[in-house]
């Protein structure tokens, strides 16, 4: 074989092995886990094994980057080709060693777990003697032989593979032409790595499918669950110890949205059990809301039916990303400063949700995305709390460009429009959630009514959104129909706004349709994390699962406002504010003792509840 085409070959097999024992995992947890796996027909069993790929060529890519560097390295630098093989050897070895050690433990635990094996594990390998008490002889024999079995098929595959290994230096003409080739090479290795080319890197949700967890489940790679969460492992109850145990137990409950003294709540729908839309609206700051060009308002249409439903006056967002937004919108907890709990399945998992509140009360639950739902884990975290459906990008097939985060809000507005009119006409009671996407970075939209791009952006999505809404009202489903109307977070705009002052947090949020008994304006200091308990009290739904969340229409809950920037929090309240700045390790400016203890509070109580999760 020739010499060249043998060094490129090399990386390549590599690639391809790897991937091949890697997909493997995916039908030994299907047999491990019969029982589960039997709840699904064989297409889904392909469709795991499909879905998983992704994750699997990751992985494949981060071993094969060293072979490949290798492999270059040996057309300019001579050395015994025993060397470089006895080097690649403990390598592949090593590599076996650890990817049988994570399969094999993962198989076993998940029966315990119910998750794939993440940096957990290393909790209890703290004491390897209380860990090894916890396994019975037949099961560690079982495991150790099926670790043994596939270290062995990899050690032995990656043997083979090195025989390929080509240690021969190259003239200068030949080498250098070969380098260009390995280097593309390795263009191609870390776009496996880097998950494609798409917005949203190689992250766990990218193999999400199926409303079905288990199939997820059986998809994710173990490997890339195990080391992308290497880094997340956090003693979160000490993240922010202001107060002891004791305390802050005493401090919560008497800010806790599900309070045993809680109130009967006002009234403000007039269907008892309405249809719920939730539309996110990326990036709508109510600055930009109030903002006008030469007297015209830039979100005409916000104004509009701000004055046509309630309109939430003093509301603010949680955080200023959209991945702590959504969980706070739809799971009533709060962002936290330099983490996001939907990029942790482990613990996102459990959290209470809209989705899964109205899901046992017989509501179909699905949401709407025109880009990608695996960017920051979205896919994973609504699976995991109880969305039934989930259409985004892929599952669209539009006549229609795309723009980096995928399809403008015109396109996917107007099939939004007509989703929901034939939802409503099953006469079966729903939930349905759409995250809108032009009034995001880099603001290109198909619309010139603003010079200012960012102004320009938000007027589309506003058109978009407008448009929706009289769709429906000209619709039989406005009837029975209640559309929230939330921002995921604010927007710097006026570019002077600080990151971490209140009007950078401060959002719309409107509730219309024939639902709403009457127009009217709520004065109330709200977040984001309180529109789960409100909603769900007023269709009569069951809310004790929301801690931090608090019913704005119940007279007896504290009426205050969070949010948490990169290390931080505030408070807002009608009698003052609170800033606190960790880094700084003080409050900002004129600060109320009141607002800070709540803003302490509610921060350490986040952090305590993820360490319980």
């Amino acid at each position: 074989m020739d010499a060249m085409k043998k060094k490129l070959l090399f990386p390549v097999v590599v690639f391809a092995a790897t991937v091949v024992m890697m997909v493997l995992q995916k039908p030994l947890f299907l047999i491990r886990y019969a029982d589960s796996a039997a709840q699904s027909g064989f297409g889904d069993w392909c469709r795991t094994v499909w879905h998983g790929l992704s994750l699997d060529m990751t992985v494949a890519g981060y071993v094969t980057a060293l072979p490949l560097l290798a492999e270059l390295a040996t057309l300019w630098v001579r050395l015994p080709e025993r060397i470089w093989r006895i080097a690649l050897t403990v390598y592949f070895v090593a590599v076996s060693l650890f990817a049988a050690a994570v399969f094999a433990v993962d198989l076993g635990l998940y029966a315990h777990w119910g998750f794939r094996l993440d940096a957990t594990i290393l909790i209890y390998l703290a004491d390897p003697k209380e860990a090894a008490a916890s396994v019975d002889l037949a099961t560690g024999t079982i495991y150790s032989l099926l670790f043994l079995l596939y270290a062995g098929a990899m050690i032995v595959l990656y043997h083979r593979i090195v025989r390929l290994f080509d240690a021969e230096p190259q003239p200068l003409l030949p080498a250098f032409i070969g380098s260009l080739a390995m280097v593309m090479l390795a263009g191609f290795d870390f776009l496996a790595i880097r998950g494609g080319t798409g917005t949203s890197v190689a992250n766990v949700s990218k193999v999400y499918f199926s409303p079905t967890m288990f199939l997820n489940h059986a998809a994710t790679n173990p490997v890339f669950s195990f080391l992308a969460s290497l880094g997340d492992r956090k003693d979160y109850a000490d993240r922010y110890p202001f107060y002891d145990e004791q305390t802050l137990a005493e401090r919560f409950d008497a800010l806790r949205g599900n309070r045993a003294d809680g109130g009967p709540a006002e009234r403000v729908l007039a269907v008892e059990r309405p249809n719920v839309v939730v539309v996110i609206l990326e990036s709508f700051a109510r600055t930009i809301m109030d903002t006008e060009v030469d007297g015209e308002p830039v979100m005409p249409n916000m104004q509009r039916l701000k004055g046509e439903g309630i309109w939430f006056e003093n509301f603010f967002a949680n955080s200023f990303r959209t991945d702590r937004g959504e969980v706070a919108i739809l799971s009533g907890f709060p962002a936290q400063t330099r983490m996001s709990i939907m990029k942790l399945p482990a613990k996102n998992r459990s959290l209470p949700s809209l989705a899964r509140s109205l899901g046992r009360e017989g509501y179909a639950t699905s949401f709407a995305y025109g880009g990608d739902l695996n960017f920051t884990n979205q896919a994973s975290y609504m699976y995991a709390t109880g969305w039934q459906e989930l259409i985004w990008q892929k599952d669209m097939r539009f006549d229609a460009p795309t723009g980096k985060w995928g399809y403008d809000d015109s396109v996917v507005c107007d099939w939004f429009a007509e989703r929901v009119i034939a939802l409503a006409e099953r006469e079966e009671p729903f939930l349905a959630g759409l995250l809108t996407l032009s009034s995001h970075e880099p603001f290109e939209v198909p619309y010139a009514k603003f010079d200012n791009p960012i102004l320009n952006a938000m007027a589309f999505s506003d058109e978009c959104v407008g448009r929706m809404i009289d769709r429906w009202k000209a619709s039989p489903a406005w009837d029975d129909l209640l559309v929230v109307l939330v921002a995921d977070h604010g927007y710097p705009y006026p570019r002077t706004l600080a990151y971490n002052e209140p009007l950078r947090h401060r959002i719309p949020m409107i509730w219309t349709g024939g639902a709403v008994a009457s127009a009217r304006t709520v004065d109330a200091y709200a977040s984001q994390i309180d529109l789960c308990a409100t909603l769900l009290a007023q269709l009569g739904v069951a809310h004790d699962d929301y801690d931090f969340s608090k019913d704005i229409f119940d007279p007896a809950t504290p009426k205050f406002a969070y949010y948490a920037f990169n290390d931080g929090f505030g408070v807002v309240a009608a009698d003052g504010q609170a800033i606190w700045d960790a880094t700084a390790g003080e409050a900002l400016g004129d600060a109320s003792p009141e607002l800070l203890d709540t803003g302490r509070t509610i921060l350490q109580q986040t952090y305590a509840d993820i360490a319980r999760r």
